[in-house]
C-alpha cells in the first residue's frame, strides 16, 4: 500500500490536518451543550458538565469524524486504516485521562494543564494512527474487532451521558451531580 516517500508524506498531512480538525472542533464542542440550551441530543456529543469522562468525548467525536471523512481518501492508500483509526482514537481519551489524574496528583487543577494534556493525547493519537496506517497489514480480524471497539466506546459515551455510573471519573467537581439527568 503505501510504499513511496511521497504516499508517506500524503498520509502524515492527513494526520497533522486531523490533530488542528481535532482541537478546534473538540474546543468547540466543549461550549455546545450549553449553547444549544441543554439539548439532550447536543450532550450526546458535547461536554455536559466538567466531570473529566464528558470532556473525553471532545477527542471522542471528532476524532471519530475526521476518520470517517479521511477513509475515503485513505482507505485505499494505507493499511489497517480502521485498526489505525481505533487505536488513534482509543489513545485519545486514555491519555488525556492518565495525564490529568498524574499532574493533578501533583499540582492543582489548570486550565493550562487541561489544555495540554487535550493537545498532547491528541497529537499522540494521530502520530500512533499514521505508524499503522503505514506500517504492514494486520490480519483482517484486526480490521473487524476494531471496528467494534470504536462503537462500543461511542456506544458508551452515550449511554454514560444519561446513565453514568457513581464514580468519581463521572462526577462534575463543581456540582458534585453525574452526567445530563440533572440538566
Amino acid at each position: 500500500m503505501v510504499t513511496t516517500m511521497d504516499e508517506r508524506r500524503r498520509v502524515f498531512l492527513y494526520e497533522l490536518i486531523g490533530m488542528f480538525f481535532i482541537i478546534i472542533l473538540g474546543s468547540l464542542l466543549h461550549f455546545t451543550f450549553e449553547l444549544s440550551g441543554n439539548q439532550a441530543i447536543v450532550g450526546v456529543f458535547s461536554a455536559v458538565n466538567e466531570s473529566v469522562w464528558e470532556h473525553l468525548k471532545l477527542s471522542y467525536w471528532p476524532a471519530l469524524a475526521y476518520a470517517l471523512i479521511e477513509y475515503r481518501y485513505l482507505k485505499k492508500l494505507t493499511n489497517n486504516f480502521i485498526t489505525a483509526k481505533t487505536v488513534g482514537i482509543y489513545l485519545m481519551p486514555i491519555l488525556i485521562t492518565i495525564f490529568f489524574y498524574a499532574y493533578t496528583a501533583v499540582i492543582e487543577d489548570s486550565l493550562i494543564m487541561d489544555i495540554l494534556t487535550f493537545i498532547l493525547a491528541i497529537i499522540i493519537g494521530q502520530l500512533a494512527s499514521y505508524k499503522l496506517l503505514t506500517s504492514k497489514k494486520l490480519p483482517k480480524n484486526f480490521e473487524k474487532i476494531s471496528l467494534i471497539a470504536v462503537v462500543i466506546l461511542g456506544l458508551a459515551f452515550l449511554i454514560f451521558t444519561f446513565y453514568p455510573p457513581q464514580l468519581p471519573i463521572f462526577q462534575d467537581p463543581v456540582t458534585g451531580e453525574y452526567g445530563i439527568i440533572n440538566h
